[in-house]
């Protein structure tokens, strides 16, 4: 469907889409196979002046919005769901700094992570602090002219890869979510090390690590915002940033669609491609639907978004419940359509079905998206 792009955003499409053709879908089987980090494709797509789309023309970057990150995502989660999330990782880290940094640190760390020639992650979940993101132990205490953390985070996305981490601890357990501020660490700080590498269903060409603080000593001036403030900007990044992980879901599902399709096409049974078969159509038509209904979804969520950076949540949350339901769905349709080498790893599609499973889970799980969407009503109706 046209979707009204303008000339700069079709451009956008362009290149992303001759990376993910020429750079991403050649060696995609290979870094899943060895779990291996995709740094090559994300200093070409830094080359190809995309690290910074989201970030303001003033620090190096592009000085577009959501949509236009959105764009680019699409096209590489067309190709690996794993090298899409550990380039969308950058954002998720660089957006607390955006959001709430000082002019300081948005002139220190955004032109590194705009030019690619730096990494960023986002560093909230904890063993015991998943869903309830309140329930964070890492803790943070000022002592002179350095805050010293202390602590564990768990599966962090680009964790052991990332130079620059977007933290949250506590500076005042005692006021619960009141008392949590957020911290910028470089992977170069004393006391600041790496912890278990998870070994993961889907998503293996992405980094997911521990990040251990024991007596992690940074300079005063790395506080994001003010203290105390740190769930409120969380709380705005992850608006932000669900748009990214549901446009993931929309690319893989397009992937997986336009594999099932080509199949279809080309496997003969009683004589006739599978594709004349009524039962095959129909699968193929519904998975057609639904990835189109998603794409509409995010795209005018991501629009709504860049025009009403105040009213996102519930927008936020919609289009990933339903890009990453639709993700999930359709992959496991495109396994079907393939039948048994649709199993196999001769073809994609079987690690297109084991990456769509996170999307429904990071960043924030389905059900607790259906939460935030059920308080936006709640809160629409008593108006």
């Amino acid at each position: 469907m046209d979707y009204f792009l303008t000339e700069e955003q079709q451009m956008i499409v362009e290149v992303a889409q001759q990376i993910t053709d020429e750079k991403i879908i050649p060696c995609r089987a290979e870094l899943d196979e060895k779990e291996e980090f995709p740094r090559d494709i994300l200093d070409q797509i830094g080359q190809a002046d995309l690290a910074g789309l989201y970030i303001d023309e003033e620090y190096g970057g592009y000085g577009g919005g959501c949509f236009d990150m959105v764009l680019a995502l699409e096209q590489f989660a067309r190709g690996c769901v794993g090298i899409a999330t550990s380039f969308a990782a950058n954002g998720l880290g660089a957006y607390p700094i955006i959001l709430s940094g000082s002019e300081e640190l948005k002139n220190h760390y955004l032109p590194l992570i705009a030019s690619g020639e730096k990494y960023a992650a986002f560093a909230l979940t904890e063993a015991n602090a998943g869903s309830d993101a309140s329930g964070i132990q890492t803790t943070a205490v000022l002592d002179g002219d350095e805050w010293v953390l202390n602590g564990t985070k768990q599966w962090i996305t680009n964790g052991g890869e990332a130079n620059i981490y977007s933290v949250i601890a506590m500076t005042d357990p005692h006021k619960g979510a009141r008392g949590a501020t957020m911290f910028v660490v470089e992977d170069s700080d004393p006391g600041f090390s790496y912890g278990h590498k998870e070994k993961k269903l889907g998503i293996r060409a992405s980094s997911t690590r521990e990040l251990i603080f024991k007596d992690c000593r940074i300079p005063a001036g790395r506080l994001i915002g003010r203290r105390g403030g740190g769930f409120i900007t969380v709380m705005k990044t992850l608006d932000h940033s669900r748009p990214g992980i549901a446009i993931l879901g929309v690319g893989l599902a397009q992937g997986a669609l336009d594999e099932a399709v080509v199949y279809a096409k080309q496997r003969v049974q009683f004589g006739k491609p599978i594709i004349s078969f009524q039962a095959v159509q129909h699968l193929l038509a519904d998975m057609a639907i639904e990835t189109e209904a998603a794409r509409a979804l995010v795209y005018a969520a991501a629009r709504h978004i860049d025009a009403h950076p105040k009213q996102m949540s519930k927008a936020s949350s919609m289009c990933k419940v339903f890009a990453t339901d639709v993700a999930m769905k359709v992959t496991t349709n495109a396994v079907q359509v393939l039948g048994g080498y649709g199993y196999m790893r001769d073809y994609p599609v079987e690690k297109m079905m084991r990456d769509a499973k996170i999307l429904q889970i990071y960043e924030g799980t389905n059900q607790i998206q259906r939460n935030v969407i059920g308080q936006e009503l709640n809160k629409e109706y008593n108006r």
